[in-house]
């Protein structure tokens, strides 16, 4: 029998305002909420939405510049486009499914087709200002928490036409955020590439393209590309793409100057355009994986009616556009290859040589899984546990693998660890330095080998076993070389891994400090200095050179509720490649004149 608590009557249906609404189920309008920290966290979808709406200005032919500025997580954007109608202003802003989204007269290839942009951007402010200017006057209105708290102002100004938005997303709903320059950076570089011409000046610094995406596929592989880029553009569809030596393919994919970072109808059209243009150019069948491994391509499209998966817009789901996506992008490569003779040879020549070595590691893949099954069924080195990570599962998110050095190490964390979601890997000593080497490294050393068939990652990162890869080493030089081994192993041949957040760094103290009463333990020299203070004279000072000299029982506590972790994030991408070939390559003599014209000596470790 129901309780009274739970009884479906009239009293329990609630009918809520859009803006409630939007403040209740905020996941339904803008996806995560999130702290900054990731690039697509809440934060930025709101000044995703009103930047969105200055880009559709200018698409229509309004307005060449956009200004930006952040400080103290309060955000405004001005634009230089037709300025909302003077009497529409607090309408567009409040009120669900307004707007001229829905007339093509005025906005033709839109994001914000569905009238919710901005709304969702007052109702998610703690205070939330829109100005607009017009033909020399004005209409401004300014909100708290999506509620009006001041009439309308109206009246002559001396302004150019546009529009002027300021908000602060709202502590309640995002607690404790900060943005981050790297992801603003980011989506301000995209939008400069998907709109040539456009000028964003944000906090002093300016973006601007005028290749589009070309510029995009240009800055990505600076330092790695196999030949110039090749680039198409006319008004519904752009694409450029090279091949690098990377192992992997990557995209980036955009539908009205939207970022669909999960693909999509349009990126799967793209992938299938391309083998077939090539196919058709080198009169060969060469098969998608051959083609593909190493290319870097962009497509943006425009599309008047483009059908999202989510509010959120990550990935486009119009199953109708695909086969022409493909054969406009069939036709377009083909042009291009024989256009481009010199750079269509290099290209074959690079899909030649992709094949003729997936055929070779073939041969290396078979000899180490006989190796394997020989030895052991078993990885010797895993201490596996019992539940595991499924990338579309929102079950066992906090599963996790140390990959730690040494027996001693590895003791401590097995014997204090949770055998339901913590898994341990022992390293051999120092790895395999792999930047110079090619994929056959995977299956010729065996303790690398080991470890790919522990994450399962031989054939797609998306059946990475544990959501949380932790290198766990020693907080001294030794460890150090270690864990950059490893970084670079993922790097180099699971770069995927690495951009998804699942590597992360074991923070461990350095530190412990007591007396009689109470034990610290310092993660850096300012918390030793803050606890020596705090606890008083008398105290024992105790520096932890290793892991295997903490004690299961300490250990416990730091790779439990009070677990620090560092992920590894890949900042500055352009120069990724660059900056491992230079520190992890075979350029010794070159590093040893930076490390000697760049060396500070510290006067204190003399003495």
């Amino acid at each position: 029998m129901a309780t009274k608590k739970h009884e479906y009557t009239d009293d329990k249906i609630k009918s809520l305002s859009s803006l409630e609404h939007i403040r209740l189920r905020t996941g339904m309008y803008i996806g995560r909420t999130g702290n900054g920290l990731h690039f697509d966290d809440g934060i930025y979808i709101l000044l995703k939405e009103v930047i969105d709406n200055a880009v559709d200005e200018f698409i229509m032919g309004h307005g060449k510049q956009v200004e930006i500025t952040i400080k103290d997580n309060e955000v405004t954007v001005r634009d230089y486009g037709r300025g909302i109608p003077l009497t529409k202003v607090v309408a567009c802003v409040s009120k669900i499914n307004t707007g001229a989204k829905y007339n093509d007269d005025v906005f033709q290839f839109s994001v914000g087709l569905n009238g919710v942009g901005t709304k969702a951007v007052n109702a998610l402010s703690s205070r939330f200002l829109v100005r607009s200017h017009r033909d020399g006057h004005y209409a401004q209105a300014e909100f708290k928490s999506g509620v009006l708290v001041n009439e309308a102002k109206k009246g002559k100004t001396d302004e150019p036409n546009g529009t002027f938005v300021s908000f602060t997303p709202d502590p309640a709903i995002f607690s404790k955020y900060e943005f981050l320059e790297e992801h603003i950076e980011r989506r301000l570089r995209f939008y400069s590439y998907l709109n040539a011409g456009l000028r964003f000046n944000y906090n002093g610094q300016q973006f601007q393209s005028t290749g589009g995406i070309l510029d995009l596929i240009e800055d990505e592989t600076s330092f790695e590309k196999l030949y110039k880029p090749f680039h198409f553009c006319d008004k519904t569809l752009e694409i450029a793409f090279t091949h690098t030596n990377r192992f992997s393919e990557e995209y980036y994919s955009f539908v009205n100057g939207q970022y669909t970072n999960d693909g999509g109808t349009h990126l799967s059209g793209f992938r299938e355009g391309i083998l077939r243009g090539v196919n058709d150019f080198a009169k060969k069948k060469f098969s998608g994986d051959d083609v593909r491994e190493g290319l870097l391509g962009a497509i943006a499209i425009r599309l008047k009616d483009p059908l999202f998966e989510s509010q959120t817009k990550n990935k486009l789901g119009n199953t109708e556009i695909r086969s022409m996506i493909v054969t406009r992008v069939h036709e377009a490569v083909l042009k291009l290859l024989h256009g481009h003779k010199p750079k269509a040879e290099k290209l074959i020549n690079k899909i030649l040589e992709t094949q003729k070595f997936r055929k070779e590691l073939q041969t290396v893949k078979k000899l180490a899984r006989e190796r394997t099954r020989a030895i052991s069924i078993r990885v010797p080195q895993l201490r596996d546990c019992k539940k595991h990570y499924k990338r579309k599962s929102a079950e066992n998110q906090n599963t996790m693998i140390f990959i730690t050095e040494g027996q001693s190490a590895a003791g401590s964390l097995v014997s204090c660890r949770d055998v339901n979601t913590q898994a341990i890997y022992t390293l051999k000593g120092k790895p395999l330095n792999v930047w110079d080497l090619q994929k056959d490294a995977l299956y010729k050393n065996v303790e690398i080998f080991n470890l790919m068939k522990s994450l399962d990652v031989e054939e797609s990162i998306d059946r990475l076993r544990y959501n949380h890869v932790v290198l766990a080493t020693d907080a001294d030089v030794d460890g150090l070389h270690i864990r950059n081994l490893m970084i670079t192993l993922f790097l180099r041949f699971f770069p995927a891994l690495v951009e998804r957040g699942h590597l992360e760094i074991l923070e461990t103290p350095l530190f412990r400090v007591r007396n009689k009463k109470k034990n610290t333990y310092c993660y850096s020299e300012a918390e030793r200095d803050a606890a020596l203070k705090a606890l008083g004279r008398g105290c024992e000072i105790t520096r932890f050179k290793g892991l295997g000299e903490i004690s299961p029982g300490e250990f416990k506590a730091f790779i439990g509720k009070e677990m620090r972790l560092s992920p590894v994030r890949v900042d500055g991408e352009f120069a990724v490649s660059e900056t491992l070939a230079f520190y992890m390559g075979k350029n010794t003599q070159q590093r040893r004149h930076y490390i000697m014209d760049n060396l500070v000596i510290n006067e204190e470790d003399i003495q």
